[in-house]
This record gives C-alpha cells, sequence and structure tokens, in this order.
C-alpha cells in the first residue's frame, strides 16, 4: 500500500457515452482547482469518482461490481489510516439515488450529471454524513464549470468533446435518459464558440459536437435568435485551428436541410452522421414512441446523399424490444441492407425500470434475443468490413492524432472515422495529411504517406 501523500490524486472512471467522457474531463477540471491531481493509478488515488451510464442493464450492474471491490479497498485504506473517498456520479447516481447509499455503504456521495459543478462544496464538508445530490438546477451548469489548464487541455489531444445541448424531450419508451438528464437544454452559441477557442488556442484541431439530441440544438445567439445545428457549425468552422467538425447524437425527427447544406457547404463538417434508428418495423417504432416511420429515416438518408454523395452513416439498432416478432426483426435487417451502414451499435432490448416499455406484454425471451443480435452484427460486420475494404487504394485525408503501435509509426482518423496507421515523422501530430490506403486490417487500414 502506498504512503500518504500531500497531493490529493481522483480517479474518474467513466463508462458509457461522449458526453459521459467529456463530464469526467470537466469533474478532472473542477477538482484540479481544489488540490486534486488527476491519476490512472487506483493505488494512489485519494477519491475515485464513477461517472456511470443507465442506458442498459449492464452497465448498471457493472457499476456496483465496481463498488464491491471500491468496498475493499476503502476498509484497507481505513485499517492503514488512510482516507479514501467513493463518488458515485451519472445517469446510475440520478436514477438511483438513495438508493445507491443503501445498497453500498462505502460511498461517501452520489451526484447527478446535472449536479457536478457542486462537488468542490460537498467534498469540503465537515460533516461526515453520506449525501446525495441528484436535484436539476435551475441556473445554468456550464457557466459554473471551470475551463482546463493549458497543461491539461494539451494533454488530451488534438480531438475534443464539447458539449452544447442536454436533456431530452422525445420520451421513447425504453429510454431512461429524459429521467436522468432532463429536458432539453442548448448552451448559447457564444459560451459554445468561447469553448472551442479556448481548446483550438492549445492545439485541438478537431471537435465533436455533443448532445443527447444535437440536432435539436437550439441554443441563442448574440442576437437572440435560436440558432441551429446548421448554423452553430458554420460559426464553429470559422474559428482559426479548426480543421474538423463531428458531432452526435442525432435524432431522426430533427432532420433539416439546413444541416444538409452544412455538410455540402462546409469543408470542415466531416462526411460521417451517426443517425440511431433502433428498429425497421414501424410498429417497433411505434411502441418506442420514436414517433418517425421508415419512410422518415429512409427519407432523410437520401437527403443527406443528395446533398453530400460521399457521406456515410452508423446507428443504433435495439433487437427484442417487447412484441418484436420474426417479420418485425427481418424489416429491419432489411433496412440494413438497403443503407449500407459503415458502423453501428447494436444491443438486446434491456429492461429499465420506470420506463413504460418495462410493464409492456410480450417480453421477448433471452435465447431469442441471443439469436437475433448474433445475426444483426453479422451483418452489421460484413457491411463495415466492405465499407472498410473499399478504401484500398484510395487517397485520404488524414488528421494525424498519435503515436501508432510500432517505431516510427503515427495514427490517425479518416474523414469516415476510420483509424488509419502509417509512418510519418512524430512532429506531424495535428496536422492533416494525404495517405494513399494499402491494406485494410481488423478495424483499422494501413496506408503510406503520400
Amino acid at each position: 500500500m502506498t504512503t500518504p501523500s500531500a497531493t490529493k490524486r481522483v480517479l474518474v472512471k467513466s463508462y458509457g457515452c461522449q458526453m459521459n467522457v467529456y463530464d469526467a474531463e470537466r469533474m478532472t477540471d473542477i477538482l484540479d482547482g481544489q488540490g486534486y491531481q488527476a491519476t490512472d493509478n487506483i493505488d494512489n488515488a485519494d477519491l475515485i469518482i464513477l461517472n456511470t451510464c443507465h442506458i442498459r442493464e449492464k452497465a448498471a450492474d457493472k457499476v456496483y461490481s465496481e463498488l464491491g471491490r471500491l468496498r475493499e479497498l476503502k476498509a484497507e485504506r481505513k485499517n492503514a489510516g488512510q482516507d479514501f473517498k467513493i463518488v458515485v456520479a451519472g445517469c446510475v447516481a440520478q436514477a438511483e439515488g438513495k438508493q445507491i447509499l443503501r445498497r453500498e455503504p462505502a460511498v461517501d456521495l452520489v451526484i447527478g450529471p446535472q449536479s457536478y459543478q457542486n462537488l468542490p462544496e460537498l467534498l469540503a464538508r465537515k460533516s461526515r454524513s453520506r449525501h446525495v445530490d441528484t436535484e436539476f438546477p435551475v441556473d445554468d451548469k456550464f457557466k459554473s464549470l471551470p475551463s482546463p489548464s493549458n497543461e491539461r487541455a494539451k494533454a488530451r489531444g488534438v480531438s475534443a468533446f464539447v458539449t452544447i445541448q442536454e436533456g431530452c424531450d422525445k420520451f421513447c419508451t425504453f429510454c431512461v435518459v429524459p429521467y436522468t438528464r432532463g429536458s432539453e437544454y442548448s448552451r448559447p452559441v457564444a459560451d459554445v464558440l468561447a469553448e472551442v477557442k479556448r481548446l483550438t488556442d492549445v492545439g485541438i484541431r478537431e471537435v465533436t459536437l455533443l448532445g443527447q439530441n444535437v440536432n435539436a440544438y437550439h441554443g441563442l445567439d448574440e442576437s437572440g435568435h435560436s440558432a441551429s445545428l446548421g448554423e452553430l457549425l458554420k460559426r464553429v468552422s470559422e474559428i482559426s485551428g479548426i480543421a474538423r467538425i463531428r458531432y452526435t447524437t442525432s435524432h431522426p425527427l430533427e432532420m433539416d436541410e439546413n444541416l444538409a447544406f452544412a455538410h455540402r457547404d462546409i469543408p470542415e463538417v466531416m462526411p460521417y452522421l451517426h443517425l440511431p434508428v433502433q428498429s425497421g418495423s414501424d410498429k417497433i417504432l411505434g411502441l418506442m414512441n420514436r414517433r418517425h416511420t421508415m419512410h422518415d429515416y429512409l427519407d432523410s438518408i437520401a437527403m443527406m446523399r443528395r446533398h453530400r454523395n460521399d457521406i456515410v452513416f452508423s446507428s443504433d439498432f435495439i433487437v427484442g424490444f417487447p412484441g418484436e416478432t420474426d417479420e418485425d426483426f427481418q424489416a429491419t435487417l432489411t433496412l440494413i441492407e438497403e443503407v449500407g451502414f459503415a458502423s453501428a451499435y447494436s444491443f438486446k432490448y434491456s429492461v429499465r425500470p420506470g420506463t413504460p416499455a418495462a410493464e409492456m406484454d410480450d417480453q421477448i425471451p433471452e435465447d431469442v434475443k441471443d439469436r437475433r443480435l448474433q445475426i444483426l452484427q453479422a451483418l452489421i460486420a460484413k457491411q463495415q468490413r466492405r465499407h472498410q475494404d473499399s478504401m484500398v487504394g484510395k487517397t485520404l485525408d488524414i488528421l494525424v492524432e498519435r503515436k501508432g503501435r510500432y517505431p516510427g509509426q503515427m495514427a490517425g482518423k479518416s474523414p469516415h472515422l476510420l483509424a488509419v496507421a502509417f509512418d510519418a515523422p512524430s512532429d506531424y501530430i495535428g496536422r492533416v495529411v494525404q495517405v494513399r490506403i494499402t491494406d485494410s486490417v481488423t478495424n483499422s487500414l494501413v496506408g503510406t504517406l503520400v
């Protein structure tokens, strides 16, 4: 066991989506001002924060499993006379609150995703009582968050996440997000631009704009006008130093032609769109309360391709939703064949307590879910490999992000978010270079610098 140090250290362990990665970084930034140094080593951490995801049952189970291990570590630290705090943050914290304290007595603090700006105050409390903070604050939490130090921002690489929209008003019957993240909120345009400008000042070249429904963005600009995502993309592209812009996750209901124009007219906006559909059956989409049909979804795909013919798509799929028949599942496979996805995330339906789908009849047996998931994932893998193999022989613009696996090798991403490895000098990090693709290997490409 390590000996106590004058410097306090914090380890933030994140589960789930990119927004949780962004939140984890911001929590680290907040605690940096309170004398906490970030660490990746649990053995020298004085504080560990589990930044949790509640979308699927297994994600929540992982948290409780991790807490069981941390309970033992905390007991060891206590026997050695050392202080060790455990915080549960994020969406499981928001959804289960006091239940976490009841189930796991080693937890000191439970804090929701809308309240983590209160971390310093809560950790500094003189009282030894355990605490839950899962209120939805009236004030904009983003205004309370400090910027990362230049050193910390540089250390995170040449790509960064920026949350521009939070919450959801769609209320899909399977989803807990409206209950854990609250109603839709869009940050003002000026605040987003200021954050991106701070990032580019320390060498960030690519930003990914984040939101639960990012294309529902409607933040106010300087004149009080409600700006669309397409308009925001234009403003971000004008910031000196920005080479690439991505955004995720979009909802089919919020697709409009202004977004298609942004892909057509703004070179910095990458030709890649993550557009979750969940099912190819109109009946299941209705039960999910998705509020779009397959016709709507395919119209959106066609619109985007009409304006940007090299755009590729990824999506989310849920198999085994209550009431899903073999015919409904086949409709999903037919959709996948018709669109041709570059990648996708696919999951078995997971009952989330408190959601309408949890109370539905016709829950699907696990063995049926397993079989359907294997079939769907095999089809997606086939399409993904076909897309990846089609890059061989082409010359692609690659943003160099880091050193590769082998000496002299560098690694980066293509416009379509494919990982590419090639030989190049290490001082190329942050540059966009042309690479001729020579080989397609498992989950990545290999090329030669032009």
